[in-house]
């Protein structure tokens, strides 16, 4: 399977960089770019791609506005938004999260994590390292929660404990292979418990359901 991937940035010497990085690999491929936020939402409605990598900064329509509307609409719900930013713990970064990229990249990163990035968030996987997990959280809860991706209590008392357990893990920041290895069990089934927690709280993926599990009080923030 080919990762179709969508760049959006206004800076035409990194999207060059980008495309080069992508389009190397057997694996991927650019089908369009966009150079704000308007252009990435039209073109994401045309191409479908499983992957936008998006600047948050960009004229016009910001990278922000773009995440919401794409993430908003029910036709695109196979596409995962990649945030690109300069600092991982800007607060905008948790906004995009709120509501619902899946994840980000530094843009100073490495080309075999870039690409690595892009191929993780195509898989239905976050990309939020147990670091960046810890400096968001605090972010996640200062920021006002938009009504229409706010978490319902009643959603998570639906959790079995085992599932609660898993996603106190997940919420940590930890691997599948990690918590499997914490509660004696597989990666499939861990990977079947995240699946069912974010069927039952309606989160598009495992970055949301991070952001729930804090907002809900299913788990506290470390002091």
């Amino acid at each position: 399977m080919t990762i179709r991937v969508l760049i959006a940035d206004d800076q035409a010497l990194l999207r060059a960089t980008f495309r080069v990085l992508i389009d190397s690999c057997d694996d991927m491929e650019v089908v369009a770019e966009a150079t704000d936020g308007q252009q990435a939402i039209t073109l994401t409605g045309i191409h479908r791609p499983d992957v936008v990598l998006m600047d948050i900064r960009m004229p016009g329509t910001d990278g922000l506005a773009a995440t919401a509307a794409i993430c908003d609409q029910s036709e695109l719900q196979d596409t995962r938004v990649l945030i690109l930013t300069t600092f991982q713990t800007d607060e905008h970064v948790a906004q995009a999260l709120h509501l619902g990229a899946s994840g980000f990249l530094g843009k100073s990163t490495t080309a075999d994590a870039f690409l690595d990035g892009i191929r993780t968030v195509a898989s239905g996987d976050a990309l939020l390292s147990p670091l960046a997990t810890r400096s968001l959280i605090t972010r996640f809860l200062a920021l006002p929660v938009p009504s229409s991706v706010a978490p319902d209590p009643e959603q998570f008392s639906s959790l079995t404990p085992r599932e609660r357990e898993v996603v106190a893990l997940v919420a940590e920041g930890k691997s599948n292979d990690e918590i499997a290895d914490a509660l004696f069990l597989s990666p499939l089934t861990v990977r079947t418990h995240v699946q069912r927690a974010k069927t039952k709280t309606d989160a598009r993926d495992r970055a949301q359901l991070v952001a729930f599990a804090y907002q809900s009080g299913l788990v506290q923030p470390p002091r």
